[in-house]
């Protein structure tokens, strides 16, 4: 009898710890390259973008929320750690990769781990076991692998347990980045871009027409720029039709009502003023939230930091935040908002640049750590881009309008930068100078010193490190990227 009682209470058991098990909500994070808040949902007009908007109208819409690095691999390690990118040394894009390694601190995690650990399935790919991260059918198992992590430190692949959470155990919750190709689906030329458009038309019955695009007024209407950035919308409406394919899948498959889902990007557009830079165009994302217990069509217009999902996410799964993480969970009861926020960017590639800026809810501080640099320094990546190409070439030309000439070419750069972004949406009136902002000034310029001695910033990389890393830049034997280096050490020595 004792033996029978002993077997029935083991069976009640199990069965409580599946049940517990199965009630744990899936969390699963759309995020995408390159792509600001282009969407209709954020007051987009020339373009829908349906499936996004789904999620905004049956979650909730963060109106405010900025990356803490405008560059793909800095801004990934805070997301996948809950971490400051300057806080951990993986500041610098693309670094860590030479001989010089890069190793987390001493109890911080990547946010996989500790889903693995409390035994989620955990997966990155595109959310869809036939298509690429570019929404393209795959053929032989080519582009189905791991999707996109580019972290700047060294991890376990370990940490992901597949590409697609199909292969879970029966009523195992999963964890799964779905990671979209986004903006980088127009390319770096026009060529590119046109192409784009053509399949657009194909696919949804028109493509965006250039001339009815709106641009920042510091980018000339030019017939590359608004190409671009048609083809750019056009991305946006290729990346929300794959989003509503996953949803289709979830609801297929019974887990939609059981999966939080978080929509976001890594960075906002990839210009000569955006991607790169902490500007709106380059920090400004979209981030919307659904799933269980969340706000159905709510609208926050509260400062939110991207690397806030990996707090959000593991409270939803019922796993305690880690101390070291910096993120916040900004839907538990008693958070408090938050009422600065803060980006960094450095070394791009082979260029060297070192930026810091503070954010309130109407103010927006920048400190150029190396003023006697030009806006645009000499960059094979962004260089390599028609529309960046263009821009040279319009300058050269003496085809620019003042204002363009001013923010995108001038040699040098001021050492402090404040605008009041509320009301200049796009950034060009610089109140630094200005008498009658000159607390504002100091009190952001003190706040930011605060947060980069508070979180250890780890600032300007060594020359053995970027030595290190340059070497696989080098073996690509690129000529431009090989000039750039000598120029950032000439620079340098020269204290430039």
């Amino acid at each position: 009898m004792k033996q029978l009682l002993n077997l029935l209470c083991m069976l009640c058991y199990f069965a409580l710890c599946s049940t517990l098990q199965a009630a744990r909500p899936n969390v699963l994070w759309f995020v995408v390259d390159d792509m600001s808040a282009n969407f209709s949902c954020y007051g987009e007009r020339l373009i829908e973008s349906p499936h996004v908007d789904r999620l905004a109208r049956e979650g909730t819409r963060f109106a405010n929320a900025f990356v803490t690095a405008p560059v793909c691999s800095p801004c990934r390690s805070a997301l996948i750690t809950g971490t400051y990118q300057t806080s951990i040394g993986a500041h610098h894009h693309r670094s860590g990769r030479g001989v010089e390694k890069i190793h987390l601190p001493e109890g911080v995690r990547p946010v996989p781990a500790l889903f693995q650990k409390a035994g989620y399935f955990t997966c990155i790919g595109s959310g869809l076991p036939n298509e690429t991260r570019k929404g393209k059918k795959a053929s032989k198992g080519v582009g189905v692998g791991l999707g996109k992590t580019d972290y700047n430190f060294e991890w376990d692949v370990n940490i992901y347990d597949s590409h697609d959470w199909a292969g879970r155990k029966p009523d195992q919750p999963f964890f799964m980045q779905v990671q979209l190709a986004g903006g980088k689906l127009r390319g770096g030329t026009d060529a590119s871009a046109t192409k784009l458009l053509e399949n657009a038309a194909k696919q949804f019955g028109s493509a965006t027409d250039p001339e009815k695009v709106t641009l920042p007024p510091y980018y000339p209407r030019d017939p590359v720029l608004l190409r671009d950035w048609a083809a750019f919308l056009d991305a946006v409406r290729l990346t929300d039709a794959h989003v509503g394919r996953v949803i289709a899948r979830l609801e297929q498959e019974g887990q939609l009502e059981n999966t939080l889902i978080v929509f976001m990007t890594d960075h906002g557009i990839s210009h000569a003023r955006g991607k790169q830079f902490l500007y709106n165009e380059g920090t400004h994302i979209p981030f919307v939230v659904r799933g269980p217990g969340i706000e159905k069509g709510k609208v926050r217009t509260d400062l939110i930091e991207h690397i806030d999902v990996a707090a959000i996410s593991l409270a939803a799964a019922g796993i305690e935040i880690p101390q070291s993480m910096q993120a916040r969970n900004v839907f538990a009861s008693d958070c408090q908002p938050r009422t600065h926020i803060f980006a960094a960017r450095d070394r791009c590639d082979e260029t060297v640049e070192r930026l810091r800026s503070v954010r309130t809810d109407r103010f927006l501080y920048i400190r150029n750590f190396l003023p006697q640099r030009p806006h645009l320094q000499p960059n094979a990546y962004k260089d390599g881009k028609t529309i960046v190409e263009t821009l040279r070439n319009l300058h050269e030309a003496d085809k620019l309008d003042p204002l363009a000439v001013k923010l995108l070419f001038s040699p040098t750069r001021p050492a402090e930068e404040l605008y009041e972004w509320t009301a200049d949406r796009w950034q060009v009136i610089n109140l630094a100078t200005d008498p009658a902002h000159q607390i504002t000034l100091e009190s952001m310029r003190a706040r930011l010193n605060q947060w980069m001695q508070e979180t250890n910033d780890q600032g300007l990389e060594s020359e053995s490190r970027y030595d290190s890393d340059m070497r696989a830049y080098l073996d690509k034997g690129n000529l431009a990227v090989e000039k750039n280096i000598a120029l950032m050490k000439q620079w340098a020595k020269n204290g430039k």
